[in-house]
């Protein structure tokens, strides 16, 4: 039997919105959001969709909006 390279999938991406400010937030919340790349209302990032982000985005779900 020969063996048959798989190819490679392209990793979903999902695009992270922020949509409320940083202030008033605890000081974990505004580093999870300096480590996801946001820094202005309305910045829009595309990041590979994977348990990491997934959980960064659960810290501050109630500042961001996430679409696929």
């Amino acid at each position: 039997m020969e063996k048959t390279a798989k190819k490679p999938t392209a990793a979903k991406q999902i695009q992270i919105k922020l949509i409320h400010s940083a202030i008033c937030t605890t000081p974990k919340q505004r580093k999870t959001l300096r480590a996801l790349g946001l820094t202005k209302i309305n910045q829009v990032k595309t990041m590979p969709d994977n348990d990491c982000i997934r959980g960064m985005i659960r810290v501050v779900a109630h500042l961001v909006q996430v679409s696929e």
